[in-house]
């Protein structure tokens, strides 16, 4: 039995999602590309390329990962390129994307052979937080003024739009693309390629990808370019579990269970945007789950079992795929989760782990 806490991604679950990628890109002509900044553990990445086209970036590390251990296209974004660093990204990627223009002036001349797009900023979005809304006053992320994108006409062959976020309402998505078509529709006809970024929760249950897949060859048509979606959580949802053990009981008026993980260190959007974990709810007997860090806050939140709780027992958090394993630290020292994966025929192989001296190697 593998020691807790771990990650443990499961291909049964995440062959859906696979599939429904794959029916997209069929019927829809649309290219998808794996979203590293969400996920990026790439022991599966042999499983996940055979429904996908590649991968998008976020930084130099990213770029190279993709290039190196996806493979297929590789689109390199950066919010700032470094003096340093643009060389190397132009030898794994197949698209550089500039965030703006001065980025695009800088550093244009050294990205020819390969395409270049900018990213456009259309000043909408679907965010409900505002740390995470790419349309928040005086974003630094992409150009929206028509005069600058105007001054990129001949030195970009596309554009990338990211303004989705968590969004499963396909009539809002297709709302806001009309939105797009109506105020960027001249100048994306003169590009090869638009990227409409990722956020678009089209594996989830209920959605109408049929629909999706019909507008966006609408959009493709329309604008003559080759449309890219980045999905991340789209790709990986329900997919992972994080496997975790409770090493005390605690009842201070409220039943806590502590457990051998922590939001902080390997769960930490949980605390970034204050959400509460998938837990168990299934049973009457209620437990606060909490972490073993010092921090006061470090708490999953509340589930429910149907038989009391024992030190020793296994909990499994769902859906703990995105941004929890390209997010994960060495806070209060407390062992990051091992990564193991389920293969289709049930077998689970541990793929990673993290002992002392990986946390010594951190920090000198």
């Amino acid at each position: 039995m593998i020691q807790t806490p771990y990650y443990l991604i499961d291909k049964a679950r995440l062959l859906p999602n696979m599939e429904k990628i794959a029916r997209l890109r069929e019927q829809s002509g649309a290219k998808a590309l794996l979203a590293l900044k969400c996920f990026s553990t790439w022991p599966v990445f042999d499983f996940m390329r055979d429904y996908m086209d590649g991968t998008t970036s976020s930084s130099l590390y990213e770029l190279r990962l993709g290039a190196e251990k996806f493979g297929g296209e590789t689109h390199g974004y950066s919010v700032g390129w470094a003096d340093h660093e643009i060389d190397d990204a132009v030898k794994y990627a197949d698209k550089i994307i500039f965030n703006s223009l001065g980025q695009l002036d800088r550093f244009g001349a050294k990205t020819q052979g390969i395409a270049t797009g900018l990213r456009l900023n259309p000043q909408f979005s679907t965010s409900g937080f505002d740390l995470a809304d790419p349309a928040r006053p005086f974003s630094r992320l992409g150009e929206w003024d028509m005069a600058r994108l105007e001054m990129a006409q001949g030195r970009i062959n596309g554009v990338m739009i990211h303004y989705n976020c968590e969004n499963d309402d396909f009539d809002l998505f297709s709302a806001q693309l009309s939105r797009i078509e109506t105020e960027f529709g001249a100048f994306l006809k003169t590009l090869d390629w638009v990227s409409l970024g990722g956020g678009i929760h089209f594996t989830g249950a209920g959605y109408p990808l049929d629909q999706l897949a019909d507008r966006l060859k609408a959009f493709s048509d329309a604008m003559g370019v080759q449309v890219y979606l980045e999905p991340g959580e789209a790709a990986i949802t329900r997919s992972t579990t994080l496997e975790v053990s409770v090493l005390d009981l605690i009842d201070n008026g409220k039943k806590i269970a502590i457990v051998d993980s922590s939001i902080e260190a390997h769960m930490l959007d949980l605390l970034i945007y204050r959400e509460t974990a998938k837990l168990p709810q299934n049973g009457t007997h209620e437990y606060q789950i909490a972490g073993k860090t010092c921090l006061a806050g470090d708490i999953f939140g509340d589930a429910k079992f149907d038989k009391p709780l024992a030190i020793g027992d296994r909990i499994s958090i769902d859906d703990a795929a995105g941004y929890t394993m390209v997010k994960k630290n060495w806070f209060n020292g407390v062992k990051m989760p091992g990564i193991a994966v389920r293969d289709l025929d049930g077998t689970v192989k541990l793929v990673r782990d993290f002992g002392y001296e990986d946390f010594a190697a951190a920090l000198g």
